[in-house]
C-alpha cells in the first residue's frame, strides 16, 4: 500500500466564479499543493530535490468533477502514489466535502522526473520508489492510454494571450493550473457563441511544452460530439512565434 496523505482546504471567495462555484482550476492547484505535502511527508521536500538536482513537472493531468462546491466548502483532498515507471509517477486524488465524506472530485497527475540542470527525464533512484510505498512497490504500472486524437477544428474559437508574471511559478514558466484557466477563458467564449449553457464534467490536458514569460499563445478551442448527450470540447494552445503545440485538452460536457 502507498503512503497517503489527506489534506482539507476551504473554497476561498475570490476561487469562485460569477456563479459561486470553484473554478475548475482552484482543484488543480489544491491537487498541486497536497502532493507537495505528500512527497515531503515521505522524506522528499522541496530542498531534498533541490539538493539531489532534480525536479517533478507535470505530464498530464485528468479531472473527473461530479459536483463543484462553493464559497466557504471545507474540502478534504487525499492523494496517494498509485504507481511508478522509470521516469514517470501517477498520482491519484480524491476530494470530498469535509463534512459528510460525499465525493465531489477525482483526479490523476502523471509527472515526469526531470534533471534540475538539463530538463532531460532521469531515472527514479528504487531509494525513492520505496518511500512511497514502504510495503512493496507494484511490480508493474498499468498501461497509459493514449490522449484522444481530436477531429479537424470547426467553428472553432480563437483567443491570443501574453504570458504574465503572475502566470508563472517558481520553475519559472507557466504553472499547470494557469493553462485550464486559459482553457476555460477560451471555453466561455466560445459556449456564448453558439448559445449553449454547458458544465464541464471531466478536463484531461497534456502538457508538451512549457509557456515562458513573454510568449504569445494562440488558444483555439471547437466543439465535437459525443456519446449520447454529451459534447466535447477540444482546445490547442500553441506559441505564436513558431506555432509550436504546447497544451492540447478536451473537456466532456
Amino acid at each position: 500500500m502507498p503512503l497517503t496523505l489527506r489534506r482539507t482546504f476551504r473554497v476561498r471567495y475570490y476561487e469562485c466564479d460569477p456563479a459561486g462555484r470553484l473554478r475548475p482550476a482552484s482543484l488543480l492547484r489544491y491537487m498541486q499543493e497536497t502532493a507537495f505535502d505528500a512527497s515531503a511527508a515521505a522524506g522528499y521536500g522541496i530542498a531534498r530535490y533541490e539538493a539531489m538536482g532534480r525536479i517533478w513537472l507535470v505530464r498530464e493531468t485528468e479531472l473527473e468533477v461530479l459536483r463543484l462546491p462553493g464559497y466557504g466548502d471545507r474540502l478534504a483532498v487525499t492523494t496517494w502514489v498509485a504507481d511508478f515507471r522509470r521516469v514517470r509517477s501517477r498520482r491519484a486524488y480524491e476530494f470530498r466535502l469535509a463534512e459528510s465524506g460525499e465525493m465531489i472530485a477525482r483526479a490523476t497527475t502523471d509527472w515526469v522526473f526531470l534533471d534540475r540542470s538539463t530538463l532531460r527525464p532521469a531515472l527514479i533512484p528504487p531509494e525513492m520508489k520505496a518511500a512511497f510505498f514502504p510495503k512493496g512497490v507494484p511490480e508493474a504500472a498499468p498501461a497509459r492510454r493514449r490522449f484522444p486524437q481530436p477531429p479537424p477544428p470547426d467553428g472553432e474559437s480563437r483567443c491570443r494571450r501574453r504570458v504574465q508574471w503572475s502566470d508563472l511559478d517558481q520553475a519559472g514558466h507557466v504553472n499547470n493550473a494557469v493553462y485550464l484557466d486559459y482553457i476555460e477563458d477560451c471555453g466561455v467564449e466560445l459556449l456564448a457563441a453558439e448559445g449553449l449553457t454547458l458544465t464541464a464534467r471531466q478536463h484531461r490536458i497534456e502538457y508538451r511544452q512549457p509557456a515562458l514569460p513573454g510568449d504569445e499563445l494562440e488558444i483555439v478551442a471547437w466543439f465535437a460530439e459525443g456519446p449520447g448527450e454529451q459534447r466535447v470540447r477540444h482546445t490547442q494552445i500553441r506559441r505564436s512565434s513558431d506555432g509550436a503545440l504546447l497544451v492540447r485538452a478536451r473537456a466532456v460536457y
